[in-house]
Formats: C-alpha cells, sequence, structure tokens
C-alpha cells in the first residue's frame, strides 16, 4: 500500500447490517443522510431477520437492500464489503448512529494519514431512548498501534472506523468463524500490517440497551480471550502490551462491563448466563476432585461399558464442534504436541533457520540462537517470504544453507514427497537438522488448503519416505496422540476446553501428528 493511493477517490460506502432490530432501523438509516458529505453508497444487509425490514429500507430510496440467510455479523458485514464499490467503507449496526460529522471527520483523518489503513475517532453511548450514557470515549493511538490493540480495544466501536475497502478485501475481511469480537479481531490483523491513525471527534453513538450481545459477560470474555490468544507469541513491550491486556479484558468484564450495565438492568438471559457459568465451574472442580467419578463408581459403572450403554451426549452429531480445527474456540489440539516437540528440540533451532509462512516457531523456541532467518512461501503475496516456491521444485531452496529447516503440517500439501524429502536434505548444512510434523488422524482443511490436501501420515511412511535421503541413524520418528485426543482433535474441541493430563498419554494406534527429527550426518 503506497503513501496515498487511493485517495483521490473519496467516495464512502455505508453498510447497515441489521437482524432483528428494526426498532431502531430507522434512526440508523437517518442517521446516515445526515452525513456531509453523503456517503455515495448506502448497502443495508438483512441477516435473516424473522420480520422483513424492506418496508423501512423503502424510506429510504438512497439505500440498496440485501437479504441472506443468517449467517452472523462478520457474515453480514463481509456481504457488505464485497457489494460496495467505493474506496472508503463503514459498518453501521442499525441499533446504532453515526453523528454527522462521522465520514467527513474520517475523511479528514486520512487526508493527513493517507498511509493508513484505518482511521478511528470516538463514541458515546446511549440508552434505549437515545439519551447518553456516561461521557465520551475516545483514546488516541500511539506510535505503535498494534501494541495499543494487544492491550486493548482502544477503538471501542466500530461505527467509528472508516477502512480502506482495498486493504479489507485484502486481509479477507471479517473472520466468518467468529460470532463475537470479529471487530477486535480485525483491528488487530490490520494493525500488525499497516498503519493506523485516529482523531479526537466524536463520530458515532453506541446504544446500550436490553438485547445487545455484549451483555452476555462470561460468552464475551471467552470470546475475546480466544482472539486475543492468536497474537500471544509477541516480544519485548509487545510481550507486555499482550500480558496488560490479557489482565485488562478479565477485569473488564469480570467488573468494568458488569458494573456499567448496572445491576438493575441485568437481562433475565445475563443472569442465566452468570448462574449457568458459577454451575460450569462447580461441575469441573467436582471432576477434578474426583467426586463425579467416586458417584459414578459406587452407582456400579464399568469400564469398558456394556452393549447398548454408551452415551455420546454432545457429540452425537454428523456436524463437528468446530468447522476449523477448533481454532475459532481456541487452541486445536494438535498445537499442544507440536509445541511440546519443538520445545524439546528447541536447542536444533539456531544459525540460520529457514520456517514456512512466518518465523512464529523459529522465533518463540530458537531466539537468540538464531543468526539468520527464512521465510519461504509459496506465493509472492506474503510480505515477510525471503524465498517463494513449491520446495519439492528445483531451484527453490539453495544448498547446503540451513542449519535447521521447521516444516510444520506442512508435507501433506505436496504431491511429489520423494523430491521434497531430497530437496530438504540438499538444503541442509552438515549437521542441520529438519524438526518436521505432519498430521496422523485429522479433518481436512475446508478452506484454501482443501484443494490441496493430499495425505495423511504413519510413523512408517514417514521413516520410508525420509530414510533414502538421511539414513536411519539420522532419523528419529514418533508418533502422538490416544484415542482422547484424537477424537477432540476431530471434533475441533480446543485445547482450553479439556482435561491436557490426558494428552500425556500416548497410543501409536491413534497419532493425532507425526514428527521427525532428521540431522544431516
Amino acid at each position: 500500500m503506497g503513501t496515498g493511493e487511493g485517495l483521490f477517490d473519496q467516495t464512502v460506502a455505508v453498510v447497515v447490517t441489521t437482524y432483528n432490530d428494526a426498532e431502531f432501523l430507522r434512526e440508523a438509516l437517518a442517521s446516515v443522510l445526515l452525513q456531509a458529505p453523503i456517503p455515495n453508497e448506502i448497502i443495508v444487509i438483512d441477516d435473516g431477520s424473522d420480520v422483513d425490514p424492506a418496508p423501512i429500507v423503502a424510506e429510504f430510496p438512497m439505500a440498496t437492500f440485501i437479504r441472506k440467510s443468517n449467517g452472523g455479523l462478520s457474515s453480514a458485514r463481509n456481504a457488505g464489503l464485497y457489494a460496495a464499490s467505493s474506496a472508503f467503507i463503514t459498518f453501521l449496526d442499525a441499533d446504532d448512529r453515526y453523528r454527522p460529522n462521522a465520514i467527513a471527520a474520517g475523511l479528514d483523518c486520512f487526508a493527513q494519514s493517507p498511509e493508513a489503513a484505518m482511521v478511528y475517532g470516538g463514541h458515546a453511548r446511549i440508552r434505549g431512548d437515545g439519551t447518553q450514557i456516561g461521557s465520551e470515549i475516545y483514546r488516541p493511538i500511539s506510535a505503535d498501534p498494534y501494541a495499543d490493540l494487544l492491550a486493548g480495544n482502544v477503538i471501542g466501536m466500530n461505527a467509528v472506523v472508516l477502512y480502506r475497502r482495498d486493504v479489507l478485501l485484502t486481509v479477507g475481511g471479517f473472520d466468518e468463524s467468529l460470532r463475537r469480537c470479529e471487530d477486535y479481531d480485525l483491528y488487530l490483523r490490520l494493525a500488525q500490517r499497516y498503519a493506523v491513525a485516529s482523531h479526537p471527534q466524536i463520530v458515532a453513538e453506541y446504544r446500550w440497551h436490553g438485547r445487545n450481545i455484549s451483555r452476555d459477560t462470561s460468552r464475551m470474555l471467552k470470546a475475546v480471550l480466544l482472539v486475543h490468544d492468536r497474537h500471544r507469541d509477541q516480544k519485548g513491550d509487545r510481550q507486555r502490551a499482550w500480558r496488560e491486556g490479557r489482565r485488562n479484558w478479565k477485569l473488564w468484564y469480570k467488573k468494568g462491563q458488569r458494573e456499567n450495565w448496572g445491576p438493575e438492568r441485568r437481562s433475565k438471559e445475563l443472569r442465566w448466563s452468570e448462574f449457568r457459568s458459577r454451575a460450569l465451574r462447580a461441575l469441573k472442580k467436582g471432576l477434578r476432585n474426583g467426586r463425579l467419578h467416586r458417584f459414578v463408581a459406587r452407582a456400579g459403572g464399568t469400564w469398558p461399558p456394556p452393549l447398548g450403554a454408551v452415551h455420546f451426549g454432545q457429540l452425537a452429531s454428523t456436524r463437528p464442534v468446530s468447522l476449523d480445527f477448533g481454532w475459532d474456540r481456541g487452541t486445536p489440539v494438535d498445537r499442544h504436541y507440536i509445541e511440546q516437540f519443538l520445545q524439546a528440540r528447541a536447542v536444533d533451532i539456531r544459525g540460520r533457520v529457514l520456517e514456512i509462512a512466518d518465523d512464529a516457531y523459529s522465533a518463540r523456541f530458537g531466539g537468540s540462537r538464531i543468526t539468520k532467518q527464512d521465510i519461504l512461501h509459496l506465493n509472492a503475496g506474503n510480505a515477510k517470504a525471503t524465498m517463494v516456491g513449491d520446495l519439492s521444485k528445483p531451484g527453490v531452496l539453495p544448498e547446503n544453507a540451513f542449519d535447521c529447516i521447521l516444516l510444520t503440517q506442512v508435507l501433506q500439501l505436496i504431491f511429489d514427497l520423494p523430491q521434497a524429502a531430497n530437496r530438504l536434505y540438499s538444503a541442509l548444512r552438515p549437521g542441520g537438522v529438519l524438526l518436521l510434523t505432519v498430521p496422523g488422524i485429522s479433518a481436512i482443511d475446508r478452506g484454501e488448503w482443501g484443494a490441496n490436501w493430499l495425505w495423511s501420515f504413519t510413523c512408517t511412511s514417514i521413516g520410508r519416505l525420509f530414510e533414502p535421503c538421511f539414513g536411519t541413524k539420522g532419523l528419529q520418528v514418533d508418533a502422538h496422540g490416544n484415542v482422547f485426543s484424537a477424537t477432540a482433535f476431530i471434533q475441533g474441541v480446543a485445547l482450553e476446553e479439556i482435561d491436557s493430563s490426558k494428552l500425556a498419554v500416548n497410543d501409536p494406534a491413534y497419532p493425532v501428528i507425526i514428527t521427525l527429527r532428521a540431522e544431516k550426518l
């Protein structure tokens, strides 16, 4: 993104998303028409409301109305993003409203900071009747926007943000696997790669009423910590900011958010959510103390259960718990074994190191032992890549170059496995080490990698693949997993949801991943 590119085009699209909140939709659209300049596009996305909001939208002839099946807020916003054609875009929930200066203030800020991917201002909170709650809120951005956002959501409300639409398309828009905190996730992803600017004008009003999803504090805390956890691998000031953010989010949803709502306005749904959370904590405590196990034992429970006595519970479904390996819930189970393997082999991660796509594991487990870091990516779209291409092809990897190669969960995407093994061997210096992980029992990616997902592996297949190059003395191949972890991983249950002590039991008949340490002797 070059400085100032696209700023001659001042066109702006406003996307208004609605789902069963027609009560406030007319107000929201009226606030859009009060803008000066009036936006070039007004796009209303109905995310499958029970009552059709089309009659209200028809009162605003400038608005384009799109109705879709229910897919969540991220899905609705992305539908507007793809339908728009303007250079800039902003998103308004149907229960909120803009102040008349929203678009002008955003464009002025872009004029001052043309390198930014997004700019934002401040907001006020209002009640259902439109009266203001408390003071106006604005937190300026610093020279390190990413660190600011690691420490907390300094933006606070999505409607105060004006985005460059081309950049939003580049990063894939909002993450549709998230039903909460999708805006915070997008801010972090943008700030990680691009500049962010802010201005102190109050440009939007955030309506706090009886049906806000943010009132379910237990679910909101869980959701925001899952998003935040995606960015845990930091260093220096950013690592300190991440830790501060962890504390801030827990404090906010356990105390600050609750106090803002006030006990007299806490909904029946929120009180039930809090009761459910307390009950689940008590149940988990009972499980840890063995009370439930002792109760079952006294009741005559046996293992394995007799024929017909198996109860599948929530797993009695043809749809997995997660469609994304568990990333949308937390940390996938296979990461436990991958990171445990790399931690145990950290001493091998030294000198000149090659990793695929990014340097997250190299930095985490190699640290100061690394003298030069290389990153290989399949195409040139990755700005961090120092090498581009298919590693099984000649000329992509230099020969006798690396002291260590990290190849985690990549080999299943390569068709010519013998050539890949040969190229990896040739790319290592004498004494260099290949640290490799591959899937054993696994779901297949539903996204961009699904069409290229070619293999799953066993210890035997990996050993036979790499023995011709490295010899038997240079290889150590191991399986990691058991029936519990394999089941959890296939379902997409997150690490944070299970008893991690069960992962320590190893059963080679149920390999979740296979690991290989191969040294070029």
